[in-house]
């Protein structure tokens, strides 16, 4: 059997939690795409797991693949394995041979094209790891995949052709000195250590294949997205999106399981119960602004508006990490999980952090829009008119806080009566049961409803 996770809204809705939650009943977790841009936080024991690339089952002792619609850099890799063995784990992590490698040009390239595009208010806010122009690579036929670290020939003649191309690059159009990144003999040393280290641990596979066998001996495969919905390539809100498929779909194509596998399965959307976004473009149900993110924020925003910003801010911890820059907060935005319902099909969805909203004396969703005179229910295919909706709120009586920890323990009952409500206006509006609810950052703090296994 498998179980997809997919991130329902704009990413960061708590999917490594829900997998680490799941995932006693799967013998494999397989990421399907995306690179060390995600961020996973798995607590565990009274430990803090922080993985971007390893697959988060990986705490629970599970193995680990990571599928052909990943980026990978072995770099990376090899830092995040090492650190969970010296925790005491012991990881097992298969890679796809047909998935992509991350190189250092890659990296180099994606800061300098990412500052060329902000002059034009076209970032779309990258983590600068050299993703999207490895999935540029990739589609240009002109990649380094997995296999080839195997193949010092492969590997030699792979960078032979493309190296100069990423030289001439950097030196003609972008005027920067190369060094290192860019220089042949140097790659060719670093990345046949990696391949050579690939073999000696027996870490590659041919992905479909193995997870295919896995589920005919009868075992359970649970596949992780990254990112969330509203940043698919195809399905966000182009171009401030990450550069492949989080979407259920992208499950299919970034394991080469089937679509009638996949399909027999469940598919769990992730939910943040109110939204946090990283990086520019439109956010409907904003609750007052981010200077240098917000468009058009000048820090003019009303007084009521600002402190409930700062409210959900300080309880969700939503604060960059590394930067401490506020992240922008707003409303549930339901037109946006109707998208992602329908997008991905989801079977189950896990609601997280409806106890970050307690206290507040009133919740809101933006339950439609209005754009152009009209009431829509689902996100507009363009970003452009996505920006001019303007929300049409629904208002929910606030819950009080309670001891969280109890009511994990109790179960679903034991949630205040108004988030019950409030959960159910959710489900009914997707026409999806909630399976679980989170209500605090631990594998403990959840009210499972149904184990999709």
């Amino acid at each position: 059997m498998t179980v997809t996770i997919v991130g329902a809204q704009l990413g960061d809705e708590g999917k490594g939690g829900v997998v680490d939650l799941y995932g006693d009943a799967a013998d494999v977790v397989a990421r399907y795409q995306g690179g060390d841009n995600a961020g996973h936080t798995v607590v565990h024991g009274g430990e803090t797991y922080k993985l971007s690339l390893v697959p988060s089952g990986a705490v629970r002792g599970k193995v680990g693949v990571l599928g052909n619609g990943c980026v990978v850099n072995p770099a990376t890799l090899f830092e995040e394995i090492d650190t969970l063995r010296e925790k005491g784990l012991d990881p097992d992590v298969r890679i796809a041979r047909r998935a992509h490698v991350i190189l250092p040009y890659h990296r180099v390239l994606d800061g300098i094209e990412e500052d060329v595009k902000s002059d034009d208010d076209l970032a779309a806010g990258t983590t600068g790891r050299g993703i999207g122009p490895t999935y540029e690579d990739k589609m240009g036929r002109r990649g380094v995949r997995v296999g080839d670290l195997l193949d010092p020939d492969t590997l030699r003649d792979r960078l032979e052709y493309v190296v100069p191309q990423k030289r001439a690059l950097a030196e003609d159009v972008y005027g920067i000195e190369t060094g290192e990144a860019f220089d042949v003999d140097h790659l060719y040393d670093s990345y046949r250590e990696y391949g050579e280290r690939l073999a000696e641990e027996g870490m590659t596979v041919n992905a479909g294949e193995f997870l295919a066998d896995r589920i005919a001996d009868g075992e359970n495969v649970m596949m992780e997205g990254a990112q969330g919905t509203l940043i698919d390539i195809d399905h966000g809100i182009y171009p401030y999106v990450t550069s492949s498929n989080p979407t259920a779909g992208g499950a299919c194509v970034g394991t080469g399981l089937a679509p009638t596998t996949v399909g027999q399965g469940e598919v769990i959307g992730i939910v943040k119960a109110y939204l946090s976004r990283v990086g520019t473009g439109p956010l409907p149900t904003e609750l007052a602004g981010v200077e240098g993110q917000t468009p058009g924020y000048s820090g003019d925003s009303d007084a009521e508006a600002e402190e409930l910003a700062t409210y959900i801010r300080d309880e969700g911890g939503e604060y960059g990490t590394v930067t401490g820059r506020p992240r922008r907060v707003g409303w549930l935005d339901m037109p946006m999980l109707r998208h992602a319902a329908r997008v991905s099909g989801f079977t189950g969805l896990a609601v997280n952090h409806i106890d970050v909203l307690a206290g507040l004396d009133e919740v809101k969703v933006g339950h439609t829009y209005d754009l152009d005179g009209e009431e829509r229910d689902s996100v507009p295919a363009t970003t452009e008119r996505w920006g001019r909706c303007e929300p049409n709120y629904r208002t929910f009586d606030g819950w009080p806080e309670v001891d969280w920890s109890a009511v994990a323990a109790e179960g679903y009952g034991a949630i205040p009566e108004n988030a019950r409500a409030y959960l159910e206006y959710v489900s009914d509006e997707l026409d999806t049961p909630v399976y679980a609810v989170g209500v605090g950052p631990g594998r403990d703090d959840t009210v499972v409803v149904e184990r999709p296994f």
